[in-house]
């Protein structure tokens, strides 16, 4: 839950601020024509984050001049980037003088960053038990998120606490620093693992660890489940230093010597006579009139979008206070424990034209969630809790849960009393956990968030009633506590409860009213919440609550062969080297290699100690037997940590099946995400890994069957772009791979090897991702001009291609958004950026977007007219039990199995009409594996 602590030291990126500012309007000058937008963005951003939190205890931290230890380290550690603009550079001096006349502690250290700066302060004031709110735009900060510890882009309101890190980079706060490394960072110059992007990144940390775990077993990467896997070792192979260097040059560092304390990071008095002379100089006159009049500067600065200017004006003084004001009135709820309330209540609830609804619970797991009571709104500020079931000592008396949901059942499952939630997804779950199916389902807010602006916020309700109501949520922390010692909604005591309770009711439907009017104004967008998002929710819950059926049996055995296996290979590890010692540590494998048996250090760490990464281990090996069980040992020792031990567990006692929770609000094109556990992510390739599938089984007389699109992104690419040699391709049903090889090389279709294919597949897909020439040469591992070529040949076979290309950039570049062909947006707000690369980056989002959206919806189109179809099918003959990116995964009885299949292939490529053929190809067998 991404809340805001009370009272936190905040740590401001002074310099992030400042280039944030300077890149955005209004671009303004004082009488001398001297720069001062960048000025006026820092001081407008310091005092809208002020007026929002109103913190004690502040610093504002800027880099210092020359070289940091990061340059030594790596010569080439940002040497591309330009010097500083005259123009800005004169605006650096102003901002530090303002900083200081407001009252607020400046920092700038010499041989560090401010990151590191800031890194340092954040984890001695967490350390200390201390909220710390970092205020940046640099992702790299994601690393210093911890329990204490929360970003904040005032830029785009996105605050970020480790579940929502996780969320926005597919990994927690302790894998950024791998993420970053792996990736690189062209903004820093910092290389990375050629080939490596952020989806590969992702896949390969979710499925195998941090990169210290990836070096301790590269064969695992092969068996993880995302396009590459099988070549991605050899390159992490190749780029092992590079990896690890990028590793030690994204790590922010935590012990700068910064010479202050906590206390002295205390907000001082304002001087005003110098900040009343600094705004003269720079022509702030609207600022300067508050100062001299006594008023509060910080109230004419315009906050409705905190810390961002005004961009419609054109001077600072046109820039004018409209700030959100919260209207939530609290004392009006009510807490419903008689007959005669639950009564007076029903009526109103069956009178309203909508209602909110919300449940308060004993547990976010939805299969094991014990209802603990529900709350209502009718109107703004109408609202009320129904308890019934806190059981702490000295409880009021409750109405009974089942006499409760008996009376409720009716209006819960009346498809004409419309109601409204946030989440409605999990409420339906868990009141179908007392066989209550939840009708009536007309809006979500935080679909209604995500469907309206998808990157504007995260959506949960404590976010979006900051953002749109100006209104900040009790949160579930303030009444219920933290840590271990955090309570259960049940016991919770009433008067604290049910005033968080009611909150939700009516905190949701406010949101909903200015939602929906926002929506309203974009009829292809309530098309989409209408149609897709909405009617989604009830299958999703209905998917998620069906589970998929694990073998426990066979993942026991396979841990116990790896546990027999391992123990082994530790004892044989222990002879050789004549003492017991932690196969797993990096530390002691060093000592026990590399000191006590003098084996030859090949290659060391950026720190200078020997090098234990696998490469190193598998040269080794050749010659010593030691490195070899090594090796062995941590390939097994991953797959038994990961797989065969943890989802046994994971079991749900109740209906023996494992159950996910998969996200509609997440990923920012539209697909679903999947986590506890993670089903999209689950192993495909050959060896150990495909086991883990096999335990995904058929109960008896049932078969697994997989049916997934062939090739979809590019079938959209050849719809969207209307190149007739790719609609003729597709529409011929050609090898488009082997079609694109004989074009591109000049040659019959015939003619083309397996690696021309490789190598046109490689085109076919690096280029509707945006890919670079230079990104293409090291996916083909070919000189750049020859790479330059194959782009050149393919846009002279394909026209269509580049004109969609320079097309959708530059309607990009005008309206801000590009769209899915279910109008799905995606906003930009980098496309006009004045920094080159992230607008390049926004240009290639631009290009993919529409793609990857448009399958995400078409995916969803589908899961909706198969679950329709099997609403009218034999009960329990077909069941649907995951959706894993462009797959639909089924069970179905045996005698069932090749009707259904025909029937669900053409329901899913019917799900939308392009101009060419949307295939779905389909596996069918006794488990996963086989199916797939």
């Amino acid at each position: 839950m991404s809340v805001i602590p009370c009272n936190p030291l905040v740590l401001v990126d002074g310099s992030s601020y400042l280039f944030r500012a300077y890149h955005s309007p209004p671009h303004l000058t004082n009488a001398e024509g001297m720069a001062t937008g960048a000025v006026y963005g820092v001081v407008n951003m310091l005092k809208s984050l002020l007026t929002q939190f109103e913190p004690s205890h502040i610093a504002v931290i800027f880099d210092a001049k020359g070289p940091t230890f990061r340059n030594e380290m790596y010569a080439e550690y940002k040497a591309h980037r330009p010097p500083m603009p005259d123009d800005l550079r004169c605006q650096i001096e102003p901002v530090h003088n303002i900083v200081k006349a407001l009252g607020l502690p400046l920092i700038s250290i010499s041989g560090v960053e401010a990151d590191d700066v800031i890194g340092t302060i954040a984890k001695q004031a967490s350390a200390a038990g201390r909220a710390v709110l970092i205020s940046t735009g640099d992702k790299d900060m994601a690393q210093l998120v911890d329990e204490n510890v929360t970003l904040i882009n005032t830029m785009t309101d996105t605050i970020l606490d480790p579940q929502g890190v996780e969320d926005k980079f597919g990994v927690p706060p302790r894998l950024i620093i791998d993420l970053l490394a792996l990736m690189g960072d062209s903004a820093d110059n910092i290389p990375g693992v050629p080939g490596v992007g952020l989806k590969t990144a992702q896949a390969m940390l979710q499925g195998a660890g941090s990169i210290a775990e990836i070096y301790q077993d590269l064969d695992k990467l092969a068996t993880l489940s995302f396009r590459g896997a099988k070549t991605i070792g050899k390159k992490m192979l190749a780029n092992q230093a590079s990896a690890e260097m990028s590793y030690a040059l994204a790590t922010i560092k935590l012990d700068v010597e910064t010479g202050v304390t906590l206390d002295d990071l205390a907000i001082t008095a304002t001087d005003t006579d110098a900040l009343a002379e600094l705004y003269q100089q720079m022509g702030f006159k609207r600022w300067l009139a508050a100062l001299q009049s006594g008023a509060d500067a910080t109230k004419h600065v315009s906050t409705s979008n905190t810390g961002k200017v005004n961009k419609a004006a054109a001077t600072a003084d046109d820039v004018v206070a409209t700030p959100v004001v919260s209207s939530v009135d609290r004392s009006k709820y009510e807490t419903i424990l008689s007959q005669a309330d639950l009564d007076r209540w029903l009526v109103k609830l069956q009178q309203a034209e909508l209602f909110a609804l919300d449940t308060e619970t004993t547990s976010l797991n939805y299969m094991q969630a014990e209802l603990v009571g529900l709350s209502f709104a009718v109107t703004e500020g109408e609202a009320a809790y129904l308890p019934v079931g806190h059981d702490y000592l000295g409880a009021p008396a409750q109405l009974d849960r089942d006499h409760v949901l008996a009376v409720l059942k009716p209006l819960l499952e009346d498809p004409q009393a419309k109601k409204v939630g946030q989440n409605l997804k999990y409420d339906a779950s868990v009141l179908a956990n007392y066989g209550i199916k939840l009708a009536g389902i007309a809006f979500d807010t935080m679909l209604e968030s995500y469907v309206y602006n998808s990157v504007a916020t995260r959506h949960d309700m404590d976010s979006l009633a900051e953002k749109y109501l100006g209104h900040k949520t009790i949160s579930f922390e303030d009444v219920a506590g933290k840590g271990k010692k955090q309570l259960t909604f049940n016991q919770i005591e009433l008067d604290v409860a049910a005033p968080y309770a009611a909150e939700d009711a009516d905190v949701t439907l406010r949101l909903h009213h200015v939602l929906w009017q926002k929506l309203s104004t974009e009829p292809a967008l309530v098309n989409l919440f209408n149609e897709v998002e909405l009617p989604l929710v009830s299958i999703l819950s209905g998917v998620e609550r069906q589970g998929v059926l694990i073998d426990k049996s066979k993942l026991d055995a396979q841990s116990v062969e790896l546990a027999a296996r391992m123990l082994e290979l530790e004892s044989k590890a222990f002879a050789i080297a004549e003492q017991p010692f932690n196969l797993s540590s990096p530390k002691q494998l060093q000592e026990i290699l590399f000191v006590k048996m003098g084996l030859p250090v090949t290659k060391k760490t950026p720190k200078g100690a020997p090098s234990t990464a696998e490469e190193v281990l598998q040269e080794l090996a050749l010659d010593y037997p030691l490195p070899k069980l090594i090796l062995e040992y941590r390939s097994l020792s991953k797959l038994k940590s990961t797989y065969t031990d943890k989802l046994p567990m994971l079991i749900e006692p109740t209906s023996g099946r494992v159950h996910t929770s998969y996200h509609q609000a997440v990923t920012v094109t539209g697909r679903l995400s999947s986590s506890d556990p993670n089903l999209q992510n689950i192993p495909v390739r050959a060896g150990e890994g495909r086991r883990i599938r096999q335990a995904f089984i058929a109960p008896a007389g049932y078969k697994y069957v997989a049916v997934d699109y062939s090739q979809i992104e590019l079938r959209i690419m050849a719809h969207l772009s209307q190149d007739a040699g790719l609609l003729t391709a597709f529409s011929t049903g050609q090898d488009i791979h082997r079609a694109t090889a004989a074009e591109i090389f000049g040659i019959e279709l015939d003619a083309v090897s397996s690696d021309q294919r490789r190598s046109a597949k490689a085109i076919n897909f690096g280029l509707i991702y945006g890919m670079s020439a230079f990104g293409l040469s090291r996916q083909l591992n070919v000189p750049q001009k020859e790479a330059k070529q194959y782009m050149a040949r393919y846009f002279e076979r394909y026209p269509g291609v580049l004109t969609y290309m320079d097309d959708t950039r530059a309607k990009a570049k005008e309206q801000g958004y590009v769209e899915t062909l279910s109008g799905r947006r995606l906003y930009l707000p980098e496309i006009n950026a004045r920094n080159k690369m992230r607008q390049m980056g926004a240009e290639r989002a631009a290009i993919n977007a529409p793609m990857q959206g448009t399958a995400s919806d078409i995916i969803k189109l589908a899961m909706i007219k198969v679950a329709a179809w099997i609403a009218s099918v034999e009960v329990d003959s077909v069941r649907m039990l995951m959706q894993v990116h462009d797959e639909l995964v089924f069970e179905i009885k045996a005698e069932c199995v090749d009707d259904y299949v025909l029937k669900i292939k053409q329901l899913m490529a019917d799900a939308m009409v392009l101009d060419v053929p949307l295939i779905a190809d389909a596996g069918v067998g006794d488990n996963w594996d086989e199916a797939h």
